[in-house]
């Protein structure tokens, strides 16, 4: 089984996004997104799946993120990707499509180390709606809980996946903070943040298939 991570920064009322971008700026989150995405062993490497929006909202200059594979989804079969010869990108028609892609054992010539879902709504939402008995599930979800301002102004918005865990009997476990930084393999900052006038808290939730 493929086992796949969600990593979002989301409002207590789970607002993830306003305008086709994000509605704070925070530099460190940023930085531990990057940092999260890219840590694997030597040797190996790992993979951001994203929908078009997503890329489309990643400024060009910074696309497609570097050091990971790039996986893109999107109905149009005819849409350009950016890549380069040291950072590959993929576009994949459908979900299954690039889970088929990913269940490879190498992708781009490498092992692959661990898969991110990094977004829009969309794409939380069909991860998360994959079945254990499927051949990839979603396992454990990093989130960046902002917790002030409430930023009612959000316009996208991810599931609950707490609630909805607790409704289907999959219930979610938060992780300590220990057990966070022993996944990611780096220091993370514990407890509260502040950045810009924002408030926000690192959090890894885990389920079992």
């Amino acid at each position: 089984m493929l086992r796949l991570t969600i990593i979002v920064a989301a409002t207590k009322s789970n607002g993830i996004g306003r305008n086709s971008g994000l509605p704070w700026r925070l530099s460190r989150e940023m930085k531990y997104f990057a940092q999260v995405t890219t840590t694997a062993p030597a040797g190996q490497t790992n993979a951001v799946m994203m929908g078009r929006n997503t890329w489309e909202s990643i400024p060009k200059k910074y696309r497609p993120l570097r050091g990971r594979v790039n996986i893109v989804t999107s109905r149009n079969e005819n849409y350009e990707l950016e890549s380069s010869t040291d950072t590959p990108s993929y576009l994949d028609a459908s979900l299954a499509s690039a889970l088929e892609r990913l269940s490879s054992s190498n992708v781009y010539g490498k092992p692959l180390h661990r898969t991110f879902v990094i977004g829009g709504a969309s794409l939380y939402s069909e991860t998360l709606a994959l079945s254990p008995a499927s051949s990839a599930f979603v396992d454990r979800v990093l989130l960046t809980r902002i917790i002030s301002p409430d930023f009612e102004d959000c316009d996208v918005y991810m599931p609950d996946f707490l609630e909805e865990g607790a409704r289907d009997g999959r219930k979610w476990d938060r992780a300590s903070h220990d057990a966070l930084e022993k996944w990611v393999g780096f220091k993370v900052p514990e407890g509260v943040q502040e950045e810009n006038g924002v408030q926000y808290e690192f959090q890894m939730w885990t389920r079992q298939p």
